[in-house]
């Protein structure tokens, strides 16, 4: 067909008539993953897109000029005999967009790149006017058409949206949800589920826009999302933006917080606005089923708890200068301002307790579960090791908390929080060993586990209403029960066929490969040991004398040998 080329080899192109070749949002994706905005590098996306121009230009020979001379061309609906043409478009609104994005993080600490982010959002939007104007060619198909369509409605309400028109953001966002769910139930799973994203990442930027417009219902909706993992990106700052101006309009009504029997004023604007906002969050993560998003929460949550805590070392630098420079002091009591610097750090900690105790319980599952790949690497319980370590790091730093060392209920919990997770570290520990086969040393840890967890037990009577998010250590007992019987009914701990053959047994390993029919190598057994003789009567045997030898050899001298010489002597 005349609207098609053969000549696109290595790159994906748009759909012309008669065509199955990637769509604008596909081809978007797809570049977008696997060139840096799977970790939000949008200055590797935007140097993608450069080298990529560079290549379609000089395939196509549409170079601008040369390196001495600019030479401006027009891409025009005769060209698009070639669809790499439109590629060419969409790379450009790409690079300016991805350069756009880069430039928003960078603003969050340099205000004045707003203005050369808002030149870069223009001139995506209008790359993507250029390439809807050119899809109304009769060579491109209908499917392309609306892509397009919804590709510059989605770059216009990016603009609008920055500069907070947000009834227009509003109706070009809408325009593009609209398209994407109408394209979502035309094509097929695979690229219905790409349609589907698209209008998730926009359904957070409408509910804003209309909360800004005077919709209060749309907070809820947005709360929602943030639950969900939705709003990701752009929208991200703006709803937390939203949720810390809604808690600060609060924060003016807050005076104090009691914990552990003890009422603390709080005068700290950032420590009222933090303290406010932790109920909903804890109820946040609670509420969320999906791990990464649990995972965003969490570390949101422990960001704002360093801020908080930072805050306040500062009033206690400010307050420790004062007391040195009045004459009374009282250094054996704890301050108020140092009893809110313990429980917002205990906050901090308990907070890593949960997280690190969340990732656990996804690996567990993850171990228990048959590998689909073997040549990627999955869990090991030595991952596991390692969380515990930070965990069981955690409550030894608690434990030492400021204004809590004569708390002795509040000690007593943390040894016996200490105590399950010593024993979790430990059952993890002896599978490691199961691993590389030392079932001597895995016998012993399972044993000191089961002591932990008994342990466990028999202190948590007195305790029980205190503790009521103890992890249960029942399951832990029988799961390690159930592995010392299997490891001990294993070959290496069974005695051998030829110690009981007296008793008929069952078993199946004995007619395998490597039946356990006689003990090697045998175990050392005493042997009489060779005598070993030592020569005493040497020490009573008297020699006979030799003393008239010797005299006799001595009188001879000189004269005696001289005498021999000439004859004198015989």
């Amino acid at each position: 067909q005349k609207g098609c080329s053969s000549s696109w080899e290595l790159s994906p192109r748009f759909s012309c008539r008669g065509d199955t070749a990637p769509f604008i949002l596909q081809i978007i994706k797809e570049s977008q993953q696997q060139h840096g905005l799977r970790h939000g590098d949008y200055q590797r996306y935007r140097g993608y897109c450069s080298r990529r121009l560079r290549r379609l230009r000089k395939t196509l020979g549409f170079r601008m000029g040369n390196r001495h001379k600019f030479v401006g061309k027009k891409i025009t609906v005769e060209m698009l005999s070639d669809s790499r043409y439109l590629l060419l478009v969409l790379m450009e609104a790409e690079r300016a967009w991805s350069y756009a994005m880069q430039l928003k993080q960078e603003a969050n600490t340099e205000p004045r790149k707003r203005f050369h982010l808002l030149a870069r959002l223009r001139k995506a939007a209008k790359h993507s006017e250029k390439l809807e104007k050119l899809c109304e060619s009769p060579r491109v198909d209908a499917k392309t058409k609306l892509e397009a369509q919804a590709y510059t409605s989605y770059l216009t309400g990016m603009v609008v949206f920055e500069l907070q028109e947000w009834k227009l953001a509003m109706e070009a966002f809408n325009k593009c949800k609209t398209i994407y769910e109408k394209l979502a139930s035309a094509f097929t799973e695979e690229l219905a589920v790409l349609y589907r994203q698209r209008v998730d990442e926009i359904s957070p930027n409408i509910r804003y826009c209309a909360y800004n417009i005077g919709d209060q219902n749309a907070i809820n909706d947005l709360m929602q999302m943030r639950l969900t993992g939705g709003g990701g990106g752009m929208m991200a700052e703006k709803l937390e933006a939203l949720i810390t101006q809604a808690r600060t309009k609060q924060a003016a009504t807050m005076s104090e917080v009691e914990w552990r029997g003890r009422s603390v004023p709080v005068k700290i604007d950032k420590a009222r606005i933090f303290l406010l906002g932790l109920a909903d969050n804890e109820a946040a993560i609670a509420q969320t089923a999906n791990e990464e998003t649990k995972e965003h929460l969490y570390e949101t949550l422990l960001a704002e708890c360093r801020d908080t805590i930072q805050a306040v070392r500062e009033e206690l630098k400010s307050e420790a200068k004062q007391r040195e420079r009045g004459s009374e002091s009282d250094s054996s009591k704890v301050s108020n301002l140092q009893f809110l610097h313990s429980y917002l750090t205990y906050i901090k900690l308990v907070t890593l307790v949960k997280r690190n105790e969340s990732m656990a319980h996804t690996l567990q599952a993850k171990l228990k579960e048959p590998e689909a790949d073997e040549s990627k690497r999955g869990p090991r319980p030595q991952d596991l090791i390692r969380l515990y370590d930070i965990i069981l790091q955690s409550l030894a730093e608690l434990s030492t908390l400021q204004g809590l060392e004569d708390d002795h209920t509040f000690q007593k919990e943390v040894s016996l929080k200490t105590l399950v997770y010593k024993a979790n570290r430990c059952f993890f520990i002896a599978q490691s060993y199961v691993l590389v086969k030392k079932w001597s040393e895995a016998l012993v840890l399972y044993e000191r586990v089961l002591k932990y967890a008994k342990e466990v037990q028999s202190k948590t009577k007195n305790l029980k209403n205190s503790l009521k998010d103890l992890p249960d250590v029942q399951e832990l007992i029988a799961e390690v029960n159930a592995e010392k019987y299997s490891l001990q009914a294993a070959n290496p701990f069974s005695p051998p066929l030829c110690n009981r053959l007296e008793t008929f047994r069952l078993e199946p390993a004995l007619v395998g490969k490597q039946p356990n029919l006689v003990q090697f190598p045998p175990d050392f057994q005493p042997i009489p040991c060779k005598p070993l003789f030592f020569d005493l009567a040497l020490n009573h045997v008297a020699f006979p004398p030799l003393d008239d030898k010797v005299e006799q050899k001595g009188k001879g001298g000189l004269t005696g040998y001289i005498k021999g010489i000439f004859g004198f002597g015989s």
